[in-house]
């Protein structure tokens, strides 16, 4: 194929696309007022909540599968080009100091390698033998999950990754914004957020980004959930890697037992500052390492193992 027809081809397949569309009602937006454009931006940036909802089912159901291989040691695989790598990295690299998770645990790969993510790497996300390549060196097993991630859901990269994994036995799932996908058809869960056109034509780092940083945040948030990372809505396996997470970690353990600061500081000198056996010291009226031992022996939860020690949690 020459070069003039494979840019042909190329267009034709983005005029079809919903998040390529041009929208003639804001073709003067340039001439408004400030204020008004960005009015016109935030009455864009509502409607992708909603969209999201409309998935929320299918988000359901990877999620589950994810947890259920994550259990079983597996990792979470984030594959993407451009602003859609840059969100599967930056939430891969939110979950260790959130949930105290291994960094390879969560992982994010972006079309390109760490460089692009802040300069575009020229023709890297055309390459699915690149996906399969970077997906190579992490050595999959059936108990990983590997996540596309593409506005377009066109993107060979992630396309790539998606067929690559799934070939090896792992979970897949493709996350797109536009409905019948190759990205969503190719994994074994599809999530397609129709976010409809851009406000500026084709750029998808707005209404499609925020729309996959949404869903990302619930693809590892309530997966972590689901791992036991969490106590209630408290972030109760917190990583205290400064100040403000240290001070978080007292205000964590005091609002799960209802401690006194001083029991709250005895707690956590007893755990060497994790919050998890410190709110088990507390409420199990226990010691450090018989609270290690009974979240051990509870795979880590932290209401099994109030069960274990009697207290009707």
């Amino acid at each position: 194929m020459t070069s003039t027809s494979h840019h042909r081809d190329l267009r034709a397949q983005l005029e079809t696309l919903t998040t390529e569309a041009f929208r003639p009602e804001l073709a003067d937006v340039d001439r408004l007022p400030t204020l008004e454009i960005a009015r016109l931006m935030n009455r864009e940036d509502a409607t992708v909540a909603g969209a999201v909802a409309e998935q929320v089912p299918a988000i359901a159901a990877a999620i589950d599968a994810v947890a259920e291989r994550m259990a079983r040691g597996g990792r979470l695989i984030y594959a993407g080009a451009g602003t859609a790598g840059r969100l599967g990295v930056l939430d891969a690299s939110e979950c260790p100091p959130t949930f105290n998770t291994a960094p390879e645990r969560v992982v994010g790969l972006i079309a390109g390698g760490p460089g692009a993510m802040v300069t575009s790497v020229e023709g890297a996300e055309d390459s699915p033998e690149l996906a399969e390549a970077d997906l190579d060196t992490l050595e999959l097993t059936p108990d990983d999950t590997v996540v596309g991630i593409s506005a377009s859901g066109r993107t060979p990269y992630a396309i790539g990754a998606v067929t690559h994994a799934r070939a090896r036995g792992a979970l897949t799932v493709g996350l797109a914004c536009n409905r019948g996908s190759a990205l969503a058809a190719a994994a074994e869960h599809g999530i397609e957020v129709v976010v409809g056109p851009e406000f500026l034509t084709g750029s998808t780092r707005l209404k499609a980004g925020t729309a996959q940083k949404l869903v990302l945040n619930m693809l590892s948030t309530i997966t972590m959930i689901r791992l036991g990372k969490t106590y209630g809505n408290l972030m109760v396996d917190v990583r205290a890697s400064n100040e403000k997470l240290r001070a978080r970690s007292r205000r964590i353990v005091a609002q799960a037992t209802g401690a006194a600061d001083d029991v709250v500081e005895r707690a956590l000198t007893a755990t060497g500052g994790e919050v998890k056996p410190a709110i088990l010291v507390i409420l199990a009226d226990t010691d450090g390492p018989t609270a290690a031992r009974l979240l051990t022996e509870s795979d880590g939860h932290l209401r099994a193992a109030l069960a274990k020690a009697g207290f009707g949690a």
